[in-house]
């Protein structure tokens, strides 16, 4: 028997260590499944991710399909395709994993449980509870909506933030997540600022309060180089700082650790590792427990970049 064919739909993926991971992974979860790599350019023409998705339907060893950078416009472009869509996928306006169940495309956004399981690791109790503290993120793509959906749906670590500034260098990203987060209705104030200088993004860094979150939703520093912030910026102090990547030059987190401000700095490896597993979870029907989360974490870990 053919081995089942799981693809991972991105701009880089050869680079990623996942095409390393998923082998070991495979092992452990008993699973007879080979990872291909599917890489298009940002934005790409709607038609290609139409090809792909109906590929993915008529293909009978293929189960499915996790998406990184393309999961706005692929929703955008196969909507009609899928016969089931997730709660998250109709919030976000976006799909990050499609699993083919007896035949049915499903499309969900996993996003959402990811980041609140990657925000658990490094958010201390209570944060947002001991002070008017808010959130900055640099970068208003998929990536951005599912992390202001989780802070808003929370409570994330006994509380949420108070207001969300998204940043974008494109007014109709910010628009598009500006319409996503009013229908929420969860009190939170979010602010919407086209940044398309970086100095721009460093005036919004300048008037935080202490304590607040500071996130990395551009992509630059992992597939295309630099940073959202100049080199003048200033953390504020006793921050948290996210770098949603966890490969690349990273230059965002290297900025975040020059600085003596008492920050704690994340970079992107967990929020990494939950994104894959709940996708494979779904896409494979498995039951991911605590227990099993601590194998593959532990298998991914000897294959983490430096």
């Amino acid at each position: 028997m053919t081995a089942a064919k799981l693809y991972f739909i991105g701009v880089t993926t050869r680079q990623s260590s996942i095409m390393k991971v998923f082998p070991k992974w495979a092992d452990i979860l008993g699973l007879d499944a080979q990872i291909l790599g599917w890489d298009a350019p940002i934005r790409a023409p709607a038609a290609v991710y139409r090809r792909l998705v109906q590929h993915i339907q008529d293909d009978p060893q293929t189960a499915g399909a996790l998406v990184t950078t393309h999961k706005i416009d692929l929703f955008r472009a196969c909507r009609e395709c899928f016969d089931e869509l997730d709660r998250y996928a109709h919030i976000c306006n976006e799909v990050s994993c499609i699993a083919k169940v007896e035949g049915r495309l499903k499309g969900f956004a996993k996003d959402p449980i990811s980041s609140a399981l990657a925000l658990e690791r490094f958010v201390p109790a209570g944060h947002w509870q001991t002070g008017e503290r808010d959130v900055l993120c640099l970068g208003a793509g998929g990536a951005a909506t599912a992390i202001s959906v989780c802070l808003s749906e929370g409570p994330q670590a006994g509380g949420h933030p108070r207001k969300i500034i998204l940043t974008d260098v494109l007014p109709q990203r910010l628009t598009a997540i500006s319409e996503i987060l009013r229908k929420l209705d969860t009190g939170i104030q979010f602010d919407a600022v086209l940044a398309q200088e970086t100095s721009r993004n460093d005036a919004c860094l300048r008037d935080l309060p202490d304590g607040s979150l500071v996130i990395n939703a551009t992509g630059l520093g992992k597939d295309r180089p630099g940073s959202p912030l100049t080199d003048a910026a200033q953390f504020p102090q006793n921050g948290l700082v996210w770098e949603l990547n966890y490969r690349g030059e990273r230059k965002f987190m290297q900025q975040a650790q020059a600085q003596s401000r008492h920050l704690t700095i994340e970079d992107g490896w967990a929020y990494f590792l939950h994104g894959w597993t709940q996708a494979i979870a779904e896409i494979f029907q498995i039951q991911l427990t605590d227990e099993i989360f601590q194998q593959l974490d532990e298998a991914a870990a000897a294959l983490r970049p430096a």
